[in-house]
């Protein structure tokens, strides 16, 4: 197949899992004969340095809007992003000739792309494995502007005389001005039944839509379960230092465990300056046996290995969290929430512990129940990596989404986008 890949971040300028994984998937089709060409933003990370060119065409042309520290426009120099986005599409689809687009992350990105892939019927098949959907499409400036029915008076004035005087037809034939209801999510995957859930119960029909979880590399994530005789000492936390994530949680159990649990707790990860002061004035205060440190994604896995056990504490509704199956692949035994999808990876007693997110008591007690029973640690080790091993390694997943795409092509149904007035 010819793959168009449309997303907001292409590494190594990236925020998250959500771009590595992009790439991940974009490349292993890539090595399987897929003819790929990746349409994403011309962010850049400070400090990061482009990559060797990988063996096909990757695209950083389109431009974001009020995201990842780009600023917020008013409505006719959005209208010129919008236009720009739009016709940069258009062109890349006209020269590429894709048979599919692959719409990852539009965060930032100007969702009326979307309409326009709707307007060209072109096989169009939309991973999902954040909100973007779900809590921010209809908060995009572009549509929302064109179709609040509660806007301000003068906005109601400028859009009712763009509209009469036909300034906004021309506008609409680059940059598609529909109401998000106009949106068909004909073909499309979530990363756990619970996002799907989530998205659905927001107001959009997606329910059809299959579920495809996250990957690992588990040729990279591959560190021994250990025997039971090895005690337990090294817990790890890896992930963003933010209230959602539970960090202060992990703490607070730490505290309960005091003088009950002969070992440490070494936190990795990086968040707001005055949160990260504050947990480390926390440590402080109470003389806890943690540490702060920071590592790269290519360190990691020696990060995991380190360490014996995993605290996964996030309580938000986690799509499908990559930090518990990189853990087991790893060897870990892993003490985590049920929030979002954890609840489709984490089987209690079997693959892991679980406990209440926020409730640092019953934390602490799943770290004692862990330190003092061995044979379980192990058992539970073992179970986990196995099951990733099987069930979520890079190659299997990546089969899941070829198959889908193919699909997606050879079962596509002609779907209209409504006029931007219809109802």
């Amino acid at each position: 197949m010819r793959i168009l890949v449309l997303t907001n971040l292409y590494p190594p300028h990236y925020v998250g899992g959500y771009e590595l994984r992009c790439r991940d998937i974009t490349e292993a089709l890539h090595q399987r004969g897929h003819q790929v060409h990746v349409l994403t933003s011309n962010h850049s990370v400070n400090s990061v340095q482009e990559s060797l060119s990988p063996d096909y065409t990757l695209q950083r042309s389109l431009r974001l809007h009020g995201f990842f520290g780009h600023p917020w426009f008013g409505i006719r120099d959005l209208e010129a992003l919008e236009r720009h986005n739009n016709t940069t599409l258009v062109s890349t689809i006209r020269e590429f000739k894709p048979d599919v687009v692959h719409v990852w992350n539009l965060g930032g990105l100007s969702k009326s792309l979307a309409l326009t892939l709707q307007r060209l019927d072109i096989p169009t098949v939309f991973d999902v494995s954040d909100h973007w959907i779900a809590r921010s499409l209809v908060a995009d400036v572009w549509l929302d502007w064109w179709n609040r029915e509660n806007a301000s008076m003068k906005t109601r004035m400028a859009r009712g005389l763009w509209t009469v005087t036909g300034q906004r037809s021309l506008w609409h034939e680059e940059a598609p001005t529909n109401p998000v209801r106009h949106l068909n999510f004909q073909r499309i995957y979530f990363c756990s039944r619970r996002l799907r859930e989530i998205t659905a119960t927001a107001g959009y029909k997606v329910r059809h839509g299959e579920v495809i979880h996250c990957p690992v590399d588990t040729t990279t994530y591959d560190g021994k379960v250990e025997p039971a005789s090895v005690p337990m000492k090294r817990l790890l936390y890896a992930g963003r230092l933010s209230p959602d994530k539970g960090i202060l949680t992990a703490l607070k159990a730490m505290l309960a465990l005091k003088d009950r649990f002969d070992g440490t707790l070494h936190v990795y990860g990086r968040g707001e300056a005055e949160y990260e002061a504050m947990l480390k004035r926390y440590v402080e205060m109470h003389a806890l046996p943690v540490t702060f440190h920071s590592a790269n994604s290519q360190e990691m896995p020696e990060v995991y290995r380190q360490h014996d056990a995993l605290l996964f504490t996030s309580e938000w509704e986690e799509p499908f969290a990559l930090t518990p199956l990189e853990a087991m692949a790893s060897g870990l035994p892993v003490i985590g929430t049920l929030t979002g999808g954890s609840a489709e990876l984490f089987e209690h007693g079997k693959n892991a512990l679980t406990y209440q997110a926020g409730d640092a008591q019953q934390l602490a007690d799943n770290v004692l129940r862990l330190a003092g029973d061995s044979m379980l640690r192990e058992q539970m080790a073992r179970t986990g990596q196995n099951q990733v091993r099987k069930q979520f390694n890079l190659p299997e997943i990546v089969s899941q989404i070829e198959s889908y795409l193919t699909e997606s092509v050879q079962t596509w149904d002609h779907v209209n986008l409504p006029h931007y007035q219809a109802a």
